[in-house]
């Protein structure tokens, strides 16, 4: 071991580096101004160090800065004398590191239940859906419970995706389930319980799909034709009639207590729910979501920041809304009572949000009495929306931004089908307002150049 005692500086550095050779001894270059500051030339790196005694010991103890050129030779000297100032004041700056690691260490060997159940939750906890979160991972990934994060695998991954295909769990339930899976691996890898996502770039393997699911693909994801929305807006009228039937009869029997419902506009939420439905293409979250103070009667329009997208786009967007959904949302703003704050349609057994199953029961029977089929759901009220202007001419834009969508490409996605001209129709629109060739009118003259 040679040793040698000069200032470390960036130029000496740079000298120590060109003589670095396989065959070469190791070397200590200790700083002459910071006492136990010191630089170790190896055959293969170049290391900064401090060696300090610990305190209320004799022992020596050596601290590893950094490695050039990762680190100045300034850098270097600025960070020696930060530890060397916390060793003075009674630090042992390195067992203090390596406890520091042990901590580590022991956190990247904590099991999934242990940090669902801990540091996860307390962010959860913090999130609407979080306990749904938590249940939802606890649930479905039991055979990994007791397994460290950091020795998930994609193996695995495969394994558990074969077992819920067989258990008949839909794609969509899947892939959820996965993806709340891998979110909570990308918040331990960020916190620092493990070097990274285990099962970061895996993707799940969509199955083929059955003749069953075949000849249901798209049932859904339609749009209602004129005979159903006739259907559709008769059913919400013979679903009042029905109730205020049951309330008259309630009356007649005594109970005066109750409202009259012949002198309101609606009976309760549901007609006026599914209209604005129907008039804005909202998901069903947004729905349950929507407080007073998201909407705007003079100006007509809606503020609000979308749920589904919230965690990566929390700012408000604003939509507009049509003149039938303005007369609807007041008539209902005047029988509540005119609030200026709370939910549009809250629970009428809580006052808070509904529950996201609230419309179940009266979306089933409204489809009874229209006679639409079972499979139409309430999202359907969404697709409808959307197909309905694109298929009026609106620009696939427009219905984007009105969709809610991240971009452009999901609209383009989930209904370019119902435009199939609109290419073509772009390329006539230019021709028949672009400047033809023998088109010359309005043209500045050009004069020839002659040399």
């Amino acid at each position: 071991m040679v040793k040698t005692t000069e200032k470390i500086t960036a130029k000496k550095l740079q000298q120590i580096a060109r003589a670095i050779s396989a065959d070469q001894p190791t070397k200590d270059i200790f700083d002459s101004e910071i006492q136990g500051f010191h630089v170790r030339s190896g055959a293969k790196s170049i290391s900064f160090r401090i060696k300090y005694q610990a305190p209320n010991s004799n022992t020596q103890r050596i601290y590893t800065i950094g490695h050039y050129p990762k680190i100045t030779a300034e850098q270097a000297r600025e960070q020696a004398k930060d530890l060397l100032g916390r060793v003075a004041r009674g630090e042992d700056v390195q067992e203090i590191k390596r406890s520091a690691k042990k901590e580590s260490d022991l956190q990247k060997q904590q099991t999934l239940k242990a940090y669902l159940w801990t540091h996860y939750k307390v962010y959860q906890d913090r999130h609407k859906k979080g306990k749904e979160t938590l249940s939802m991972i606890s649930n479905h990934f039991t055979d990994l419970m007791g397994r460290p994060l950091s020795k998930i695998t994609s193996r695995d991954i495969e394994r558990w995706q074969a077992t819920k295909e067989a258990e008949g769990l839909a794609w969509g339930t899947i892939t959820r389930i996965f993806g709340a899976l891998r979110t909570m691996l990308n918040h331990a890898a960020t916190k620092g319980f493990i070097d990274s996502n285990p099962i970061k770039g895996y993707k799940l393997t969509k199955p083929a799909m059955t003749e069953i699911e075949l000849s249901k693909a798209g049932a859904s994801r339609r749009y209602l034709e004129a005979y159903e929305v006739t259907a559709l807006f008769k059913a919400l009228d013979d679903y009042q009639e029905i109730k205020r039937q049951q309330r008259r009869n309630s009356r007649s029997h005594g109970k005066l207590r109750l409202p009259d419902w012949d002198v309101m506009t609606y009976v309760d939420h549901v007609k006026p729910m599914v209209l604005m439905m129907y008039y804005t293409g909202f998901r069903s979250g947004d729905m349950f979501g929507l407080r007073w103070e998201h909407v705007n009667l003079n100006f007509a329009t809606i503020t609000k920041t979308i749920e589904k997208t919230a965690h990566h786009n929390p700012e408000p967007r604003s939509f507009p809304i049509s003149k039938p959904l303005v007369k609807i949302l007041t008539d209902w703003h005047q029988q509540r009572g005119k609030p200026i704050s709370g939910y549009v349609f809250p629970s009428e057994r809580t006052g808070g949000r509904m529950s996201k199953n609230a419309m179940q029961t009266p979306w089933a029977k409204i489809r009874q009495l229209a006679g639409l089929p079972t499979k139409l759901v309430l999202y359907t009220l969404r697709h409808n929306f959307a197909s309905q202007l694109i298929m009026a001419g609106v620009d696939l834009l427009a219905v984007s931004e009105l969709m809610a969508h991240k971009d452009i490409h999901t609209t383009i996605k989930n209904y370019g089908h119902l435009r199939p001209d609109h290419k073509r129709h772009a390329v006539d629109l230019f021709a028949n307002t672009a400047l033809m060739p023998s088109d010359t009118t309005g043209l500045p003259e050009v004069k020839a150049v002659t040399n």
